[in-house]
């Protein structure tokens, strides 16, 4: 059980570090565009729909990462000052009841809008523009996907947690400081 949540919660990890290098990404590509129009007198299309590119990918795939790192916004009035096995069966019963459940929600109402951008291989309305808009929309599933797994992830340590796993509860302590 540890073995899968750490293999997860490190999988999850690696794409969010990943990830963060399209930051620098952005600034320098939109850094570009504003020299190239400003200074040049040139426009590029797909310079900038590659930065709307970047942005979508980064935050549709850091979304577990920021799970994993308890980084996502929480009412914690109860939360922050509970015992280590209380935030275990809050993030358990969130996890089962809303995270699982909406994150299914999410990849059946987008499923058929992303297989229908594959089956036409859809792309930019622009001529100069990235012909990759069925990429860009394949994230969607990815980020339900990838935050489902980290779902799971927190499913396993609460269940650790509430069994008395002693490394399990020490990370529901390190969460309230």
């Amino acid at each position: 059980m540890r073995a899968l949540m750490n293999l997860i919660t490190s999988v999850n990890r690696g794409i969010g570090k990943s990830c963060a290098w399209l930051t620098l990404g952005i600034v320098l590509v939109q850094f570009t565009v504003v020299v190239m129009r400003y200074v040049f007198g040139i426009g590029s299309i797909w310079m900038q729909e590659s930065i709307t590119y970047m942005h979508g990918f980064l935050f549709m795939s850091a979304a577990a990462y920021t799970l994993s790192v308890d980084g996502h916004v929480r009412v914690d009035i109860f939360y922050r000052d509970a015992r280590p096995r209380i935030k275990a069966m809050v993030d358990l019963l969130g996890s089962v009841f809303f995270l699982l459940p909406m994150c299914a929600v999410i990849v059946y109402w987008s499923w058929g809008y992303v297989l229908s951008s594959w089956a036409i291989w859809e792309g930019s309305q622009e001529a100069s523009g990235i012909q990759g808009r069925y990429l860009l929309k394949s994230a969607i599933i990815a980020f339900a996907v990838l935050v489902s797994l980290q779902g799971v992830a927190i499913i396993l340590r609460s269940v650790l947690a509430l069994r008395g796993d002693k490394k399990a509860l020490d990370s529901f302590r390190q969460i309230q400081e």
